[in-house]
């Protein structure tokens, strides 16, 4: 498996750097810090002074990440893999892009500052931006991951099924979670007239229907060693995914991206993006 691991000397990127523990051994690690040099913002300044300056900026930066790296690859788990630095300058999300993609990384590793629901969505944030357009698997962190012991798998139905079991057949965490299969139902009527109970025994049999399908991809998560449960609910998918989330103490969700890409997502939204917003939880998203 190939790693990309991108720090920016905060907290979050430090936890970044511990989860690496819970992850299988990497073919490659890439460890990524990505220079955002500011532009002089003075329209009078003659150009040869904006340059020097930007020059010593950048010198200066670039000085503060070589021993940001130093003091990362110091600190990173054993067993981690080979390890390959980057220093490059630019936009934090498009070079992070452009290096998983060079790569072919199969899991980009980053913490989250958390800018905020309204804030991120008016500027977005990096990792919005990875998680839009960067490809493979991505383990967002806006909190610690303090243990990997449970984790929530919401599905959607057979395409979600069939990607979760695929992604997870690689092995990719170092040891076997408890994971938990999880459906939620909205509260749905017919178009035709019924009455209360026979609303609730359609909703029932839609929840018994929705067990049977977690049962079976269940057994098939346990033939590979994963310990399993399942549980379904009604609900809307966010507020349900959080609901349980918490009702379980999870310490990981793991949400198939259900096969948006760029644009199209970030126009339409999407499950995924929803709970990067709010925040609360490590997050990991396959493909």
């Amino acid at each position: 498996m190939k790693i990309l691991l991108a720090v920016d000397g905060s907290d979050h990127s430090y936890e970044a750097v511990r989860s690496l523990k819970y992850v299988a051994r990497a073919e490659e690690l890439h460890l990524v810090h990505v220079l955002d040099v500011p532009t002089p913002a003075y329209p009078m300044m003659m150009p040869e002074v904006a340059q020097e300056l930007y020059a010593t900026v950048e010198r200066n930066m670039r000085d503060d990440g070589t021993r940001l790296l130093d003091r990362i690859v110091s600190l990173l788990p054993l067993d981690t893999g080979p390890v390959t630095r980057h220093l490059v300058t630019g936009s934090p999300a498009e070079q992070i892009v452009a290096l998983a993609e060079q790569h072919k990384a199969d899991l980009i590793l980053l913490g989250t500052r958390g800018l905020g629901p309204i804030k991120e969505r008016l500027i977005g944030s990096v990792a919005h931006r990875v998680l839009t357009f960067a490809p493979g698997a991505k383990l967002i962190l806006p909190c610690p991951l303090k243990t990997l012991k449970q984790i929530l798998l919401p599905l959607q139905g057979t395409y979600d099924a069939e990607h979760a079991l695929r992604f997870l057949q690689q092995k990719i965490f170092r040891e076997p979670a408890t994971i938990t299969l999880f459906t939620v139902l909205p509260h749905t009527r017919p178009p035709w007239p019924v009455d209360a109970a026979s609303a609730e025994q359609m909703e029932i049999h839609a929840l018994r229907n929705a067990q049977d399908f977690l049962n079976e991809t269940a057994s098939k998560l346990t033939a590979m060693g994963y310990p399993t449960r399942v549980a379904a609910a009604l609900g809307t998918p966010v507020g349900g995914i959080l609901q349980e989330v918490k009702a379980l103490n999870a310490d990981l969700i793991l949400l198939g991206s259900r096969g948006r890409h760029g644009l199209t997502r970030m126009v339409l939204g999407s499950v995924s993006h929803a709970l990067l917003h709010q925040g609360t939880y490590p997050l990991m998203i396959f493909s």
